[in-house]
């Protein structure tokens, strides 16, 4: 079974797209030339390789996300390191309701609970930006329009002077906030 890492991010998708329909079944694989997400209407962010990753993980994660007053609580084994990202994403009772698969070359993800119109690619997005080197980060932003600030253990990203995301990551917790889309989510973890 592939263990699929950052079950927060897939929930947080979810949210994000405001696809809480709980019958289609998603799967597929992309390749590399298509793996991109737009962090604002007109910034098209190419996703990062994982040599990128800051420091390897591979743990069960819990995950707490809020979109539009909904509130969504998830289980991931998240495992990333410098040749893979994978999560596997479970429920309260532990069943398995999706998993998620990336390398430098392709993207897959596999749900009976997401609709097939969750993107995986902004999974791997909002994954990136909380936890792959700052640098790289930096350099992708920039790329497409936007800047990051670091304030401590805050990433702040800006499109001009919007901030669009602001991301807390300590040795317990990572909180991301998406002030454009309107979601939040709360990745709790050893994080050290």
């Amino acid at each position: 079974m592939v263990k699929i890492k950052f079950l927060a991010v897939a929930i947080l998708l979810s949210f994000l797209c405001g696809f809480l329909g709980f019958s289609s079944c998603v799967s597929g694989a992309k390749s590399r030339e298509r793996l991109h997400a737009y962090l604002t209407d007109t910034s098209r962010y190419v996703l990062l390789p994982t040599t990128d990753i800051g420091k390897s993980i591979d743990m069960p994660q819990s995950i707490s996300a809020s979109f539009g007053g909904q509130d969504l609580f998830l289980v991931a084994w998240v495992k990333a390191d410098e040749t893979v990202l994978e999560m596997t994403l479970l429920n309260e009772m532990g069943t398995n309701i999706g998993e998620l698969s990336y390398s430098d070359e392709t993207l897959s993800f596999s749900s009976a609970v997401f609709p097939a119109s969750v993107r995986p690619e902004y999974i791997v997005a909002d994954f990136q930006l909380c936890f792959y080197n700052t640098v790289s980060i930096a350099r992708a932003l920039k790329d497409c329009g936007m800047n990051m600030e670091i304030s401590g253990i805050t990433r702040r990203i800006f499109k001009g002077n919007d901030l669009i995301y602001e991301i807390t990551n300590n040795s317990e917790a990572v909180r991301l906030t998406n002030h454009l889309r309107g979601y939040t989510y709360t990745l709790e973890g050893d994080f050290s």
